[in-house]
């Protein structure tokens, strides 16, 4: 655009060339297609290992979502069943945590009777982990039903020793979710310190705790402290917006940036996995951003 402007235009539209001065325009134009760049986005820090919850994204194909979180920086896309493994790791990306064995949220380590269901399922799945190269496996305490906290470790820590040195022996980790007993009603491993003295009596590397943010905001607050504290105790991380479980940006109460940097400065070395369901029209927009939020 160097040699065209308005007033060189508008002088020879007045000579009688506006044919003339219409094709200059044109080259122009074209001339800055050509050399104008798309802006290049920064490239994530590293700091953080980024995962996303698949569920959270539910409408997308899968292979087709692999594909835009590999575009974004995601190296994980998690919480997915055996079948889909082989879609993300053809991809280049991991599972970071998965899932497909136990009997759901509710139903967990708690009951004693369902202890031999859960140990033949985990024993199943467990090997599957392995061979695809994968380390983290979702378990969950279920329901309290009624019973005291020493009765919960007693009733949970008898049944996961029985499956701990299957997981030993494949390297593979057991990661017990911390979620909130308001939401997922009567849950029993909610709140950071009863996961912690869980870990402490199974006494196992290959059991750990997913500490999700959201939930223990909810049920605790005080996480960057309980991030120094229990930060031993984790193989996993979630995130999500509180309230309302949306983006982690500038709607909720929580500020991310000082979390991440309070993980960081612990040593972790796991993933930390977006989940919180998009409220914006623009989901892909929605995940990069809080991406880039929890990139320091």
């Amino acid at each position: 655009m160097k040699n065209i402007s308005r007033r060189t235009a508008l002088k020879a539209a007045l000579a009688g060339s506006a044919a003339l001065a219409t094709g200059g325009l044109d080259a122009a134009v074209l001339q800055t297609k050509k050399t104008a760049k798309t802006p290049v986005k920064e490239p994530l820090k590293g700091n953080i290992r980024h995962s996303v919850s698949k569920w959270c994204f539910g409408s997308y194909p899968l292979d087709e979502f692999c594909g835009i979180c590999k575009s974004i920086g995601i190296e994980s896309v998690e919480l997915l069943d055996p079948k889909d493994w082989k879609t993300v790791t053809d991809s280049g990306l991991t599972v970071a945590m998965a899932q497909g064995a136990g009997l759901g949220i509710d139903r967990g380590f708690n009951d004693p009777s369902l202890h031999d269901e859960l140990v033949a399922s985990y024993e199943k799945i467990i090997p599957l982990v392995a061979e695809a190269g994968l380390t983290n496996l979702i378990c969950f305490s279920g329901k309290r039903n009624g019973v005291t906290d020493l009765q919960g470790w007693e009733n949970c820590e008898k049944g996961l020793k029985r499956i701990t040195p299957i997981a030993e022996k494949h390297n593979v980790v057991l990661t017990m979710e911390l979620l909130n007993s308001i939401g997922h009603k009567d849950y029993l491993c909610d709140h950071t310190v009863w996961g912690a003295e869980l870990c402490r009596r199974v006494g196992s590397p290959s059991f750990k705790l997913l500490y999700d943010i959201y939930h223990m905001q909810i049920m605790e607050g005080d996480v960057i402290n309980n991030i120094r504290k229990y930060h031993a105790c984790f193989s996993h991380v979630h995130t999500g917006g509180n309230p309302g479980r949306n983006e982690i940006d500038e709607t909720q109460e929580l500020y991310y940036p000082a979390i991440m940097k309070a993980l960081i400065e612990t040593g972790y070395k796991g993933f930390v996995g977006q989940e919180f369901v998009p409220k914006q029209p623009d989901k892909i927009a929605s995940l990069e951003k809080c991406i880039r939020i929890c990139d320091v």
